[in-house]
């Protein structure tokens, strides 16, 4: 028997206690009983997103709330600049060319950030855009990208706004959506807001909001309106996933109780001894601005990284993120989200150490492993 462990960017390990919230008998969804728990829930989400502004639950994966920007912000023809940097921009780009947007493709080499200056630059050059999408972390290649430094350029653009995927790193680094002139801020139930799949989550400024009443789209399960009207009481438009709302509401308990500046130290730490460890043991990183939600490490070239990690997982238990499109089989990815801490660091890191030297690659695990106790232990 193996006791089996995520370390993928999502889904992520569940605490006990929201499982155990999610296993109790289903409750009707159109009652008070269900309500009260919305509520609590509809508050909380404003914690976790640093905001005023209501944060809207629709029963879908992330791309959904991503679709959702889309149809619900812009109308036929207009154009938006979108920054590409791995999977996760591409998908902007490709839900705004379906609906028949003008998308101004930046694109940035996999692993690689652009500065906020590059931006103005393209923003100048592009003054009639409505929109900048943007991923906080772009997951497939584990890089950061400098959210609060766009959002001072674009919020003194009266007609343009600021849409971000924070997907894979809402409430695993700092993100404060108001403060950051963030107009729209996304992400997804199976990632640090330790969760299964299946619910995301989408919060408009009153800027984005006056874009809404002009979209002419077309809409329907994700129009926001809908959302928005129902929230007065709590509601929602749809049937809506009920185990993961009750399940959400302990999560955020566990969270708000811990405080999300601690887990955000948390995350930074665990990032960090992760990549100096990966450094020790003579590896190198994709990222040349790596995120704190989740480490991409580049594989020795003789190394299949699809078949290491069915190796991995199939004889330790431990799961780990492949490459995604170009990456594929070159890179391998390790989450720092969900219910971790830091001796799961310390496993993942053996495991991935054990793993290269039965595929015959030789790496110091030890001196690895001691980087990362400086670092976690400190």
């Amino acid at each position: 028997m193996k006791k089996h462990k995520l370390f993928t960017p999502g889904p992520t390990s569940i605490p006990e206690e929201v499982l155990l919230e999610m296993a109790k008998p289903i409750i009707h969804h159109r009652t008070e009983e269900f309500l009260s728990i919305t509520k609590d829930v509809f508050e909380g989400l404003k914690y976790l997103f640093q905001t005023k502004n209501d944060v809207l639950i629709i029963g879908s994966s992330g791309t959904g709330a991503m679709e959702a920007s889309i149809v619900n912000l812009f109308s036929k023809g207009e154009k938006i600049i979108v920054i590409n940097g791995g999977k996760f921009g591409e998908r902007f780009v490709e839900i705004g060319k379906a609906y028949g947007l003008n998308v101004f493709d930046v694109k940035v080499e996999w692993g690689k950030t652009l500065l906020k200056e590059e931006l103005e630059k393209i923003i100048k050059e592009n003054e009639d855009a409505k929109g900048v999408f943007v991923n906080l972390c772009e997951t497939s290649t584990a890089t950061h990208f400098d959210v609060k430094g766009y959002g001072e350029i674009i919020s003194k653009h009266p007609d343009m706004i600021l849409v971000v995927d924070a997907i894979s790193s809402l409430g695993a680094i700092p993100c404060y959506m108001d403060e950051w002139n963030i107009d729209c801020l996304i992400t997804g139930s199976q990632k640090a807001f330790m969760l299964p799949p299946g619910l995301s989550f989408i919060s408009l400024s009153q800027k984005a909001w006056k874009k809404v009443e002009n979209s002419n789209l077309p809409k329907y399960y994700f129009n926001l309106k809908k959302y928005k009207k129902t929230l007065e009481k709590f509601d929602f438009p749809f049937t809506i996933p009920v185990s993961l709302i009750v399940g959400l509401r302990k999560a955020i308990e566990i969270i708000k109780q811990y405080t999300i500046e601690k887990i955000w130290e948390e995350h930074k730490k665990r990032a960090e001894a992760t990549r100096k460890a990966i450094i020790s043991m003579g590896l190198k990183l994709l990222s040349c601005c790596p995120s704190d939600a989740v480490t991409a490490i580049l594989l020795p070239e003789n190394i299949d990284g699809d078949q290491l990690l069915k190796f991995i997982r199939k004889n330790y238990g431990i799961s780990f993120a492949p490459g995604q499109d170009k990456l594929k089989g070159k890179i391998v990815r390790i989450s720092h989200l969900g219910w971790q801490d830091e001796f799961d660091v310390l496993t993942a890191l053996n495991a991935f150490g054990v793993g290269l030297e039965k595929f015959g690659y030789k790496v110091d695990i030890g001196k690895g492993l001691e980087k990362a106790k400086e670092i976690l232990f400190s």
